[in-house]
């Protein structure tokens, strides 16, 4: 056990806050994340950088906004050289490992430019968000050849799964009444059990493999954060048995929307609305085959994690190691007529987010909820404090969360930011919108929402008297929502104008720079008296520039 606390940092793929019962959910119960947030802190306003798998997660590995470190939509790579959390672990003697999925797309030709060698241990960390990968695995597609990086293919093929896609034919498809496979990515096949025992799904295998890291990781004495990257409950939806009948029709909220927003006259929200995946997730049919199955997903999640509590428990684990748990974005299975993920409304771009942390110092905040407004970028500075790595203001934007774990002073902030790149998709190819204005940004404060859709009206939420956003005030002429308006416009302008990339104005070459007298670079000064009066030592203690 290390003296430094250990980080076991749980995502889980596209996992609404609001279906666990610890958030309010009324017929999917999760014990076992309710008993984590019993024993921690339960964050009610926790907002991710991007409601997009990649962008939001490069933001979580390296601590910045989604306009600063550049990759802006799946795909879209993370350049060489941009600081990550495992980078600054390291020289602390600190490790980042990874076990489950990143969404990392590697900067091969930054690499290439670089002369890097993709297989070096640089290469790796670079293509890899920093961590070590003790075990990858990002998911495929249902045409995809095997993964590179994962081993869950060959772990299906060697239990007698054998097909060339085991990850399609056996994990996210199922059988029929006479026995044909029938993929999981078509949406009426959700309700079907998944075609692998659930002890070799993917959730429970990746559950193994951060035991199996926990234990080979406990003959050492490095302290560690260990990103525990769940793929469920992301589509395709399909579950095992037991799960995939535990929940039907009469377990399902209705959804959050209404008819006005259904004749939007907004363009961009016109377009999402007529997006495929929006178009089948406003159908009632498509929700009652999908959430049942996202529910079971979810449930299985939750066993799964009672049965690494456990284990950590038993093999001491628990006492010195912080668990974090939260998701990369939310999914709107059908609210506000929309699905999947891509907007801002509540269901999309916040997230549940857990921090138990075992020393004697959070004691006072155990079972405890926090109204804070955190961001997905508050990670990596709360888990560089607890190893011991030094803050870096001039890199990390996000902020510490340990004062509201510890409850002291010193954590505060007056919004949140996320970002999307749409340029990629239908809504853009609808809109004719070209890349560079195919993008929006929501600022949110605790009551307002507003949202900069640009080459398009704003949408703006009051959430005060209208918490399910169903009343877009965007163009409201009442003088409050112009003032709104306009106040939210200053302070997006505010954050955009920050210094977002000045990464290597570390302290020393920030005391470096206000010290150019005292290195010989004299400009200004009219005589001997007033250099002696600015830097403290006469003029003739300094040999002058272009004599020896």
């Amino acid at each position: 056990m290390t003296k430094r606390p250990n980080v076991l940092w749980i995502m889980a793929d596209q996992l609404r806050f609001d279906y666990l019962s610890c958030y309010g959910h009324p017929h999917l119960h999760t014990p076992n994340i309710d008993a984590l947030a019993a024993r921690g802190v339960k964050f009610n306003n926790a907002y991710v950088q991007s409601p997009v798998c990649g962008p939001s997660r490069m933001s979580a590995y390296t601590g910045r906004y989604v306009r600063s470190h550049g990759s802006t939509w799946n795909g879209t790579p993370l350049r060489v050289g941009e600081p990550t959390l495992g980078d600054h672990l390291r020289e602390v003697g600190a490790r980042a490992v990874l076990v489950g999925k990143t969404h990392m797309t590697a900067d091969a030709e930054g690499m290439a430019w670089l002369g890097i060698d993709p297989s070096s241990e640089i290469g790796v960390r670079v293509s890899e968000c920093g961590f070590e990968p003790f075990e990858r695995d990002d998911g495929l597609h249902p045409d995809s050849p095997r993964q590179r990086w994962s081993a869950y293919d060959d772990y299906l093929v060697a239990h007698g799964f054998t097909s060339e896609n085991p990850w399609e034919d056996f994990a996210n498809s199922g059988l029929d009444a006479n026995g044909d496979l029938l993929s999981a990515w078509l949406l009426k096949n959700s309700r079907l059990p998944a075609n692998v025992p659930e002890e070799h799904s993917e959730t429970a295998y990746m559950t193994d493999r951060a035991m199996a890291f926990m234990t080979e990781a406990a003959k050492e004495d490095s302290p560690w954060v260990c990103h525990l990257s769940y793929i469920k409950p992301h589509w395709p939806y399909i579950v095992p048995a037991p799960y995939h009948d535990m929940y039907d029709e009469t377990h399902i909220v209705p959804p959050i929307r209404s008819a006005e927003e259904r004749q939007t006259s907004h363009p961009l929200m016109n377009a999402y609305q007529n997006a495929r995946v929006c178009q089948s997730f406003a159908r009632d049919q498509v929700r009652e085959h999908v959430i049942p199955a996202y529910m079971g997903l979810i449930k299985q999640l939750d066993d799964n994690l009672g049965r690494l509590f456990a284990w950590m428990d038993a093999e001491g684990h628990s006492e010195n190691t912080i668990i974090a748990f939260t998701s990369d974005h939310g999914d709107y299975m059908g609210d506000h007529w929309l699905g999947d993920k891509d907007f801002y409304h509540e269901m999309a771009v916040k997230v549940p987010l857990i921090i138990a942390d075992p020393r004697p110092e959070a004691n006072k905040t155990r079972g405890q909820s926090s109204d804070a407004l955190v961001e997905m970028i508050d990670l990596a500075p709360t888990f560089m404090n607890a190893l011991g790595a030094p803050a870096k203001p001039h890199v990390i934007e996000g902020r510490d969360l340990t004062p509201i774990l510890h409850d002291t002073d010193g954590f505060s902030r007056n919004y949140v930011i996320s970002e999307h790149d749409y340029h990629w998709s239908d809504m853009a190819r609808t809109l004719e919108q070209p890349q560079e204005n195919a993008h929006t940004k929501m600022i949110f404060d605790g009551r307002w929402k507003y949202i900069r859709c640009e080459g398009f009206d704003p949408v703006m939420f009051d959430l005060l008297t209208d918490p399910d956003e169903l009343n877009d005030i965007g163009t409201s002429m009442t003088q409050e929502h112009m003032d709104v308006r306009a106040r939210m416009e200053a302070a997006l302008l505010t954050w955009a104008a920050r210094h977002h990339t000045r990464i290597t104005a570390t302290p020393r070459v920030l005391a470096g720079q206000s010290k150019a007298a005292e290195s010989g670079i004299l400009i200004g000064f009219w005589d001997e008296n007033e250099y002696l009066e600015a830097v403290g030592k006469p003029f003739d203690s300094l040999t002058p520039v272009g004599r020896g």
